[in-house]
């Protein structure tokens, strides 16, 4: 079988956007050429890859598994070829990051906004997530998560310093039902919790007491996977909700939210900007790590 690697890289850039439209735009021809490469594709390898509806593209087992195993090595060559163009010209591309709902100081909008004056010919395409997303299989360039739960091989820089996750309520709340006094007492309150989709389990709050790290299940009477949608009910007296310290700032100044359980809550690693170790890393995504590593 001849390996054409064209094909192969086009069939990646269809899996990554699920559309071949969107796929012919970025390579910058007709969606017509594209559709005709997987079909050759298909053929060559005797099996289906791609499945079309007028609304939809999706993979099939095969393609999945496919796209799996070329992905990191398609990711390599782009990174390679962005980093020989960029000899002749500045860093310019679209940047795709994968970062997570919560972290704060990334999202905020200083950072991003001053890193794209900066950088005028880079795009930044950013997917707000908080699943466990691999990074290099579904294409993109960076991300942005917690340290602890980044994985070993991956280069991490810091985004900021330590962070904490509170407990807090409204004082009308307190005024009306007061406040526990441990965190095991939680779960006879009522409770704004957090979970990443309607079939997982909500997320247990963590705690430390002396050097002894422990977690609570409070069965929160509201459950959702929007932090903006647990502060609003927390402010409203609606309950105790729990997240990460940045993310009630603004509440905090003006008064309507105050934290509890402190002496409960320790600081932990805060947030990194994440990407694999590659030799060439592609001058689009090393401008914004000298970026975040001068903003620190």
């Amino acid at each position: 079988m001849d390996l054409d690697l064209n094909a192969l890289s086009i069939f990646a850039l269809v899996a990554e956007e699920r559309s071949f439209r969107a796929a012919a735009d970025r390579l910058g021809v007709t969606r017509s050429a594209v559709s005709q490469t997987i079909q050759r594709l298909e053929a060559s390898l005797g099996i289906a890859l791609v499945l079309r509806t007028t609304r939809s593209v999706s993979l099939t087992e095969a393609g999945e598994r496919l796209h799996a195993e070329i992905a990191p090595a398609v990711a390599e060559m782009r990174a390679a070829l962005e980093k020989t163009a960029a000899l002749q010209g500045r860093p310019r591309g679209r940047l795709r990051l994968a970062v997570s709902s919560i972290a704060e100081r990334f999202l905020a909008g200083p950072l991003l906004a001053g890193f794209a004056e900066a950088n005028p010919e880079v795009d930044l395409d950013i997917t707000v997530t908080d699943h466990a997303v691999d990074i290099v299989a579904e294409g993109y360039d960076a991300g942005v998560r917690l340290g602890e739960v980044i994985e070993q091989d991956m280069i991490a820089v810091p985004v900021a310093g330590d962070e904490r996750q509170l407990a807090v309520c409204a004082p009308s709340y307190r005024r009306r039902f007061g406040v526990p006094n441990h965190p095991a007492e939680l779960p006879s309150h009522t409770c704004i919790g957090w979970r990443p989709s309607p079939k997982a389990a909500p997320y247990r709050w963590e705690f430390a007491e002396g050097d002894k790290e422990f977690s609570v299940a409070v069965a929160p009477r509201f459950a959702t996977n929007d932090m903006a949608l647990m502060i609003k009910l927390a402010v409203a007296g609606a309950g105790i909700t729990f997240g990460m310290e940045e993310s009630f700032r603004a509440p905090f100044a003006r008064g309507e939210l105050e934290p509890i359980l402190e002496d409960y809550c320790p600081s932990f690693a805060g947030f990194y900007l994440y990407y694999p170790s590659r030799r060439n890393v592609a001058p689009k995504l090393r401008v914004l790590v000298d970026y975040v590593q001068r903003r620190r």
